[in-house]
């Protein structure tokens, strides 16, 4: 699973797919209303919660079916605005590219407290920290964010980001991609680099958080429509609220909500998923008073990052973008 690609591509699409207004959701089956959640790639680990809820019953007893469904290649951002989806699973760079876009996105819940995204190398290449990535070749999909963070943590060392390398890898996955001609890609390390362990192929990381504040943001998380929370206020509550009780279970309970994980999505590998979810269960809160909580530090923080390096061209509301109102209390 490479880290961020799914929140940059598609931008022009997203946007068209926006005006889509699909009908169908929202519907009732039975005593419950029916909702769909929309992910933000393959099922993995980020999702445990989810699967932990719906297979659970923890959102039927609040009076949801919620299907979750895969994102169309352009993610989830557009679903969710244009009402096709009640939920998603998002990003906040993504959902801030969207929200200047006038997409009316909201989140509701970060998945994970910090950013556990950064750059991975083979250790054979000795890449330890950002200033050695002069005079190596990284493999990306070609996004301008993806110049722009790399360049913003080895300013941090006054290395020069010129003496870098960038090709596009295409779709290879990093391990297919490191024995050829790129040295180093960036991951989350929650599933590629426990997947490195299990491989027994050591790997450096330099994650993102350890060298810029501004760069732990939130990714992933869950995002609604401003509509939803408009007319619908006591389903995003019960949706959040099952979403909540569901990560809890995940944190607490780590080898069986692998389990409930796998027998979701039985074509993932057992010992990835395992192994994964043992390291990410304690990353989900971390040093948050509770599951799913948000500052308006980390999304101003992040904004102001991305209108210095020109990625943002329009002041936003960052107050608008998120809420902790239906987290529990």
């Amino acid at each position: 699973m490479k880290a961020e690609r799914k929140g940059w591509q598609g931008l022009g699409l997203m946007v068209l797919a926006a005006t889509l207004l699909l009908t169908g959701c929202g519907s009732k089956k039975g005593s419950l209303q029916e909702v769909t959640l929309v992910l933000d790639w393959t099922p993995n680990t980020n999702h445990t919660g989810l699967y932990a809820a719906r297979d659970q019953g923890l959102w039927e007893k609040r009076g949801l079916k919620v299907n979750i469904i895969q994102p169309p290649e352009t993610g989830s951002d557009a679903m969710v605005a244009s009402n096709a989806a009640e939920f998603g699973v998002g990003a906040q760079e993504s959902m801030m590219l969207a929200r200047e876009q006038g997409l009316p996105i909201v989140s509701v819940a970060a998945i994970i407290q910090h950013n556990t995204s950064g750059f991975a190398s083979p250790a054979a290449k000795n890449i330890k920290e950002p200033k050695d990535f002069e005079g190596k070749t990284y493999g990306g999909w070609g996004s301008p964010a993806e110049q722009a963070v790399i360049q913003s943590l080895m300013n941090v060392q006054s290395a020069n980001v010129d003496k870098v390398t960038f090709v596009n890898a295409g779709s290879a996955d990093f391990f297919t991609a490191v024995k050829k001609d790129i040295d180093f890609e960036w991951i989350f390390y929650g599933w590629t680099g426990i997947e490195a362990e299990l491989r027994k192929e050591p790997i450096n990381m330099v994650y993102l958080s350890d060298y810029s504040k501004q760069l732990d943001y939130y990714t992933p998380l869950l995002t609604t429509s401003e509509k939803m929370i408009k007319d619908k206020p006591d389903l995003v509550r019960a949706f959040v609220e099952g979403a909540a009780e569901g990560y809890q279970y995940a944190i607490d309970n780590p080898d069986a909500a692998a389990e409930l994980l796998l027998k979701a999505v039985p074509e993932l590998n057992a010992d990835l998923v395992k192994a994964s979810q043992k390291w990410l269960s304690p990353k989900y809160k971390d040093d948050a008073p509770r599951w799913g909580e948000q500052k308006k530090e980390v999304w101003s923080g992040y904004g102001d990052w991305m209108t210095k390096n020109g990625l943002l061209k329009k002041e936003l509301n960052y107050d608008e973008m998120f809420t902790t109102e239906f987290l529990p209390k």
